[in-house]
């Protein structure tokens, strides 16, 4: 496991690429490798992270410059890694401290109990802000956590929110002092702690089946080799 992600036997998995948590492929790597054990240990998650950003999203050089199988390899981890924490067979806390832009957006919305700290960053989805038109997969993330009135305000105008009005939006449950995040969400772990988890899980997979499963034909769908291939082309001809 990379140090890009570090996982304790606590659940805790922190991401930390020393700038703004990119999701390169190393970053979703490591993540996938932290979320491995943490299934193997049947732990309660809390996803967090270090620097002043929770993640920039995925790594938009990536797209502008990469290969086609670098294009096609990092969106497919990515959307693999926000379907594995939709579908985790135990809870998932995300503990937000800073700016999470598309794919940290993602995995906050597909996480059950979502914290947010006081402070001046935003959260959304500014895909066709900057050009790319936003993923099938991600989509259904977005439609099955954001509310109604911002579901087209976040992923067709971009919008982006504060922590408090990230709440009304969906994204998030609730904000709590940028001092108490770590040990709020800690509380909120805790208490999931004593549920059963196999109702956990069954729960989980009944109350979300549907929507899984539409996503899960979707990556396979969409993100192909030739996905890749396609934009490197179109990339090109621009």
């Amino acid at each position: 496991m990379s140090d890009l992600a570090t996982y304790s036997r606590t659940g805790s998995i922190v991401m930390d690429d020393g700038k703004a948590n990119v999701m390169s492929l190393a970053m979703l790597s490591a993540l996938h490798a932290a979320f491995d054990q943490a299934e193997k240990d049947k732990a309660v998650v809390i996803l967090k992270a270090r620097g002043r950003h929770f993640s920039g999203g995925f790594d938009l050089n990536v797209f502008a410059k990469g290969s086609a199988e670098d294009q096609y390899l990092m969106l497919k981890a990515g959307a693999e890694l926000a379907l594995r924490v939709l579908s985790f067979p135990t809870p998932v806390v995300a503990a937000c401290h800073g700016n999470a832009y598309p794919m940290g957006a993602f995995l906050i919305m597909s996480s059950d109990h979502r914290l947010a700290a006081e402070g001046n960053y935003l959260i959304g989805m500014n895909e066709v802000a900057i050009g790319l038109t936003v993923p099938r997969f991600a989509i259904e993330i977005a439609r099955q956590r954001l509310t109604p009135a911002y579901f087209s305000r976040v992923v067709v105008t971009a919008e982006m929110f504060g922590p408090a009005e990230a709440v009304t939006a969906g994204f998030f449950d609730r904000v709590v002092a940028a001092d108490a995040l770590d040990r709020s969400a800690e509380e909120v772990a805790g208490k999931l702690s004593t549920l059963d988890m196999a109702a956990h899980a069954a729960t989980k997979a009944r109350a979300r089946g549907a929507v899984i499963k539409m996503i899960r034909g979707m990556i396979d769908e969409d993100i192909t080799p030739q996905y890749g291939e396609d934009r490197v082309k179109n990339r090109a001809s621009a």
